[in-house]
């Protein structure tokens, strides 16, 4: 099932987090809190100050082969993952009672590392839904099976979720956005470079792979492909791209079930939608001609051509629960094309993973009773309440806002929900029974669940205690429906957090997550939403101007980064994440000028608690990724790469260039009067 949008840290996925590698436990161990060893002072700071940070590091790294990155956050997720390996196997292997959250997360893991079993079951799972597609005779019959999946929480040619009315935010309602491809985003069909086309044959070759282990032979294997590909070729033409995604505006879009079903017939909303669950007399349909163009096909495209789709569709959605074949199949394209990840993790690793994913809540009672702390807990809301206060102050002394829509980002500032480390209320899974030794069944009874647990949301009142990310999750996120910012436990470690860091080490890591977060509620698409969490202007027109140029700056700045090659920084996809790198850092180090150590000149290290800082923040940043990996993100991910993540926000820090004395002729220097300065 879709899920909001949320503007995240983004440190990518397995419990949401960026894979690093590097030697900070010694360091957490030892109370130094700065990798110098990781520091190239050959370079100068204003040359490229990520390099100077982490220059050393980056020329020896070796990226393991079981990744796609790495970087100063491998160790955190190292110690997360290691930490959960411990709970799961303690679970697994102990007698706990029948229908307790430690029972359903220790069968969960216990079923899914079953791999004989799995392995001697093959595709028998997935066999009924393919003998039921094939039993399909009509466009009425496709359209049943697609509803009967999407009660399974499989998203199957179309994505649909259960979300804030951003328009009426105390109430949620069901969106329906686009979907129906394989290849991540609509560009890959459509581009024609090597690279994309690599991808994009890749991609063939798993189809047919897929259609070959469920019972074809190479040449149906070939024919069907091209089917498959063509029509998600043509749903394709119809999607908008990622930065048209961006505009919340233009993708709200409330339509009577009435007028869908007079508008687009052949998708029978108002039948298909009963059969969902759904009964409701209004719904969000974010892309409109998405559908529009899948209610065309419905019509033109033969039935047996659907059914085709159908069966690939559906035995990759469920590949990963299926026989080795189908995974290594699945990685071969989503690992290595995609990812340039050489070798899959081993199982252990990966089904820790599924559990978190779902049996969340489950899994993180667990978690958070075994290591997080109410000490770490008070000592983070005082950073965020530091940081809501600097916020403040920066906005009242803005040259560029007028008086009265001051007042108005104040009171939305005021209005934040905060949440630190876990969800007071969690999730219910006593319908949902879990045996140890039904991995494929256990999914679906948790999918299943989801599905229902969503659907019961519609049209009711929102409840703003509900958590998107479970309590290990290494991220953290702004949801503007809810005007909330989240900060899971598992992001309140080092080299983020750390209650026996110094204040500019904390203040420079996790304080500048806050930051970010914070300022996600004022960049170009969390500033069209009220204190209410609704989609509603609160800008005045003149100062709406003023803030669209400081946009475009943003924009125009990040364009200029080159990644790889010929290969830029695409600024419009990124405007959002760029803001609030910016305001975050210039928000982080107001806060920090708050504190002691802040005010104070005393060196550590040989190093000022100014300097600290920003070596803080350079260090949380340490990456780096794969070529493959790295292309696809610019496609796909609102953020930027590691090092303009770092370098862009300082090149606009008034406070970096002091620290570091930063001078006219340095690479990194741009002059005060042409400096960004939104937030």
């Amino acid at each position: 099932m879709m899920k909001k949008i949320f503007f995240v840290l983004q440190l990518t996925a397995f419990i949401s987090v960026f894979f690093c590698s590097c030697n900070t436990p010694d360091i957490v161990n030892n109370k130094e809190f700065l990798d110098k060893s990781a520091m190239d002072t050959s370079i100068k700071p204003g040359e490229n100050f990520f390099l100077f940070v982490n220059g050393k590091w980056a020329k020896t790294a070796v990226i393991p082969p079981t990744e796609s990155r790495i970087g100063s956050a491998l160790d955190l997720y190292n110690r997360t993952k290691a930490n959960l390996h411990l709970i799961v196997d303690s679970l697994s292997g102990g007698q706990f009672p029948e229908g307790s959250v430690e029972q359903k997360a220790g069968d969960f893991y216990a079923s899914a590392m079953d791999s004989a079993n799995i392995e001697k079951l093959g595709y028998d799972p997935v066999k009924p839904y393919l003998q039921q597609i094939d039993a399909i005779k009509d466009t009425k019959g496709l359209l049943q099976y697609i509803e009967v999946q999407q009660g399974n929480n499989n998203n199957l040619l179309f994505s649909m979720g259960v979300g804030t009315d951003e328009k009426n935010s105390a109430f949620n309602i069901a969106v329906f956005t686009q979907g129906g491809l394989g290849l991540p985003d609509r560009d890959y069909y459509f581009k024609t470079d090597a690279e994309t086309q690599t991808v994009v044959k890749v991609y063939q070759t798993y189809v047919q792979e897929i259609f070959r282990l469920t019972g074809d032979d190479s040449l149906t294997a070939a024919k069907k492909t091209s089917v498959v590909y063509n029509l998600e070729k043509q749903m394709a033409g119809s999607h908008r791209t990622n930065v048209e995604l961006r505009d919340p505006q233009s993708n709200y879009h409330k339509m009577a079930v009435s007028d869908l079903d007079k508008q687009m017939p052949v998708f029978a909303w108002k039948t298909t939608l009963s059969a969902m669950g759904i009964n409701s007399d209004s719904v969000n349909v974010s892309q409109p001609g998405f559908y529009a163009k899948l209610n065309e096909l419905l019509k033109t495209i033969p039935v047996d051509s659907w059914k085709t789709y159908l069966e690939f569709h559906t035995a990759d959605n469920y590949a990963n629960a299926l026989s080795s074949a189908f995974v290594i199949a699945k990685f071969d394209y989503n690992g290595k094309a995609l990812n340039g990840q050489m070798e899959m993790k081993p199982r252990w690793e990966r089904m820790i993973a599924q559990t978190d994913n779902f049996l969340g809540d489950a899994l993180g009672q667990v978690y958070v009773k075994k290591y997080f702390t109410a000490d770490a807990k008070k000592r983070m809301l005082e950073l965020v309440n530091n940081l809501q206060e600097a916020f403040e102050a920066r906005i009242n002394k803005l040259d560029w806002m007028s008086d009265s829509t001051k007042v108005k980002a104040i009171d939305k500032l005021h209005a934040f929900i905060k949440k630190i480390g876990y969800t007071d209320k969690w999730r219910d899974y006593s319908k949902v029974t879990i045996s140890r030794n039904k991995y494929f069944e256990n999914r679906l009874a948790c999918e299943r669940n989801e599905y229902q647990y969503q659907l019961a949301k519609v049209g009711k009142p929102v409840d703003k205690t509900e958590w998107e990310m479970t309590p290990p999750t290494i991220n953290a996120y702004y949801n503007p429906s809810f005007n909330e910012i989240v900060f899971p436990a598992g992001i309140l470690q080092f080299p983020f957090f750390d209650p026996g860091a110094d204040d500019a080490i904390n203040y420079g890591g996790i304080g500048m997550v806050i930051g970010h977060e914070m300022t996600h509620g004022f960049d170009d698409q969390g500033a069209q939403y009220d204190k209410e969490g609704n989609l509603k202007n609160w800008w005045s027109k003149e100062d709406g101007m003023k803030f669209q140029a400081k946009t475009r700056q943003v924009i125009n700045l990040y364009n200029g980064f080159t990644v790889l090659d010929s290969v830029h920084v695409n600024g419009a996809l990124t405007t959002g994440e760029n803001i609030a790198d910016i305001g975050g850092i210039n928000i982080a180090y107001d806060a920090f000028k708050m504190t002691k150590q802040g005010q104070d000149t005393v060196k550590i290290d040989g190093y000022t608690p100014d300097q600290r800082f920003f070596l803080s923040l350079g260090q949380i940043w340490k990456d780096k990724a794969k070529d493959e990996y790295t292309r696809m993100l610019i496609n796909v991910d609102p953020h930027s790469p590691a090092m303009y993540r770092v370098n862009g926000p300082l090149m606009n820090c008034d406070a970096f260039y002091k620290a570091f004395d930063i001078k006219p002729g340095d690479k990194m220097y741009v002059t005060d009067s042409a400096r960004i300065k939104i937030w």
